[in-house]
């Protein structure tokens, strides 16, 4: 086995890395809060959003509040999975071990 096994190309793009570890550690966060942490723009968001829905590593739930459409985002099962994999394959990267 090589040193790079189990390291996903699904995370590679800063702006996914940044989106699992936003949602690994809170139940979900809207798209403006992640836009704001991420200091995106709306499409670049949510290209990389859909780049993680369409692994099926993230949810997306809209609601209305009040008048104004709302989005939410949240971690899967699997996403959560894939990426504490990916987590610890780019520890072991780094430690060589």
């Amino acid at each position: 086995m090589g040193i790079i096994n189990n390291i996903n190309k699904a995370f590679d793009h800063r702006i996914r890395l940044g989106i699992m570890a936003v949602l690994m550690v809170n139940e979900y966060a809207e798209f403006n809060t992640l836009k704001e942490m991420l200091s995106v723009t709306d499409g670049n968001l949510a290209s990389h959003l859909k780049a993680l829905e369409k692994e099926e590593y993230i949810n997306i739930q809209k609601q209305f509040i009040g008048r104004k459409p709302n989005t939410r985002y949240s971690v899967t099962t699997l996403g959560r999975k894939e990426f504490k994999k990916h987590i610890d394959a780019l520890e072991k990267l780094i430690s060589n071990k």
